[in-house]
């Protein structure tokens, strides 16, 4: 059985090795890429913060200024008071000084060597589904490498590095010492990657495992009365955080006459960029139409949540993504030490 076992071992880390080599490189970016981001472009993203902000309208209308005729789609607030405000517009982002309505610039959607990192740790080089399988299938094999692994290390438990030992025995003993201490880290990377792979089965599977249901879709169609008029997005704002007490709304969508406010905020632990909690308003009254905050969310729903911030490595914030980002890179580790062992021990 340990013979059959480490040639199904060889055999898949042959096969899967590269796509896993570039999902633990791409990942280990990944979990930097907002702090990469702002290193690369903190011209555009810090401001001096300076009395109170202007009104979101104000912002709107310092845009227009720059670029007549261009259509405001939504504003992101600054997380903190040394950040720059974004204004959304079609495939572009602009940067605005909250506080003195400067333009600080534009950036197009997508064009920057992050948003293609995060496409091929999505989808390998291709924007067909094929890369898409390719990528949650390298998933499960690098499961079934890591049980493997730890079934075929057992009976030595070998954790140590020899000195002034031959080639082959020191790429043994790194094959195994960096693969025993990467263990927990890889494995817990590699299931909350199968989570999301096949996301269309295991979200089902997790709300039947909580006993939940998913919340009721809401339209964001609206009706307005003759003569009315749209709420501000700044009134959106306001609005949203009454719904959600203690979370900070920081995203609007900017609505057609005919649909809502859709309103992202984020509580205290929700450390990831893109928030998890929602709120729709009607634009024209004003009314609640959705709310779910992320600590109220269905059972199902707090589970995908939080498989997603401990895949990422955003659930302690800093701290936990130094550790998934080095365990990200442990996996093309593991693959080159053992390719080396297969070389060697053919060689011999």
């Amino acid at each position: 059985m340990r013979r059959t076992l480490l040639t199904i071992h060889l055999i898949l880390a042959l096969a899967a090795g590269a796509v896993i080599t570039v999902l633990g490189v791409t990942g280990s970016i990944m979990a930097f890429e907002p702090e990469i981001d702002r290193l690369q472009h903190g011209a555009l993203m810090n401001v001096a913060p300076s009395g109170r902000p202007h009104s979101l309208l104000e912002i709107g209308d310092a845009v227009r200024k720059i670029y007549p005729g261009e259509r405001v789609d939504g504003f992101t607030v600054g997380a903190t008071p040394a950040d720059a405000f974004v204004v959304s517009v079609p495939r572009a982002q602009v940067y605005v000084d909250p506080y003195t309505l400067r333009v600080l610039g534009r950036r197009s959607n997508g064009g920057n060597w992050l948003a293609s990192v995060h496409q091929i740790h999505l989808r390998l080089f291709t924007t067909t589904t094929w890369g898409r399988q390719v990528v949650r299938w390298s998933g499960v094999v690098l499961v079934v490498l890591l049980v493997s692994g730890l079934y075929l290390w057992w009976p030595t438990k070998r954790v140590r590095l020899t000195t002034g030992a031959s080639p082959f025995r020191t790429w043994f003993d790194l094959h195994n010492t960096v693969g025993i201490f990467s263990l927990v880290f890889l494995l817990l990377l590699s299931l909350t990657g199968v989570f999301i792979g096949f996301d269309g089965a295991m979200v089902p599977l997790a709300y039947r495992l909580t006993g939940s249901t998913p919340s009721a879709q809401v339209s964001t169609r609206v009706t307005a009365a003759k003569g009315a008029r749209q709420i501000s997005p700044d009134r959106a704002l306001e609005i949203a955080r009454g719904a959600l007490p203690g979370a900070s709304p920081f995203n609007v969508s900017v609505v057609s006459p005919t649909a809502a406010y859709v309103v992202r905020s984020r509580f205290p632990e929700d450390r990831t960029p893109g928030g998890r909690s929602l709120v729709v308003i009607d634009s024209y009254t004003g009314r609640v139409m959705f709310a779910e905050g992320s600590r109220t969310a269905p059972g199902g729903r707090r589970v995908e949540i939080l498989n997603r911030a401990l895949h990422t490595g955003d659930i302690f914030g800093l701290p936990s993504k130094i550790v998934m980002s080095l365990a990200s890179l442990m996996a093309p580790v593991q693959l080159v030490t053992g390719l080396m062992l297969w070389l060697r021990r053919k060689r011999r």
